[in-house]
């Protein structure tokens, strides 16, 4: 059975809702609610010993996309992040970190594309990993623990969420 992601937040293919966009405080002209979605994932292959979850934007118009959240280290017995998970005091699984986002800093980013823009695509990733442990710190890039991601992912599932504004 392959892996695969559902949220109880929204439907693959689904705009997003209000409460999951990026909040006014950041300055890019959003004021949502800024609350990371509930994940929940099945089917990891044998092997599996954690998982890494990323939100990416490949719409941005910055050249390279676009990262609004990476969490790295979750245990493999975790299925499931629940809303609010990548926010501050939100409930990450112990062993757990969140890395710098493409807003500068760890935690859940939400969506923000440019006003008037079409419909930006927000892909969840969950990566089930065969290493325990990603030797990356807070301050690591998205890029640098993707590039992680490419020696050590045994099976990748996403579900992505739209928003346009």
């Amino acid at each position: 059975m392959a892996m695969t992601v559902t949220s109880n937040s929204f439907k693959d293919g689904d705009y997003l809702s209000h409460d999951h966009v990026l909040a006014a405080e950041y300055g890019f002209g959003c004021a949502g609610g800024n609350k990371s979605p509930h994940l929940r994932w099945q089917g990891a292959p044998a092997g599996t010993k954690s998982f890494v979850v990323t939100c990416y934007d490949p719409d941005a118009p910055t050249g390279s996309g676009f990262w609004h959240w990476v969490v790295v280290n979750i245990p493999a017995n975790v299925t499931e992040l629940p809303l609010g998970a990548g926010n501050p005091g939100g409930a990450l699984p112990a062993g757990a970190l969140q890395t710098r986002t493409d807003v500068g800093q760890p935690g859940y980013a939400g969506p923000c594309p440019p006003e008037g823009d079409h419909p930006h695509r927000y892909f969840f990733n969950v990566f089930a990993v065969g290493a325990q442990q990603l030797q990356v710190s807070a301050d690591t890039s998205a890029a640098v623990v993707g590039y992680q991601l490419h020696f050590a992912t045994l099976e990748k599932a996403s579900i992505v969420g739209l928003f346009k504004r």
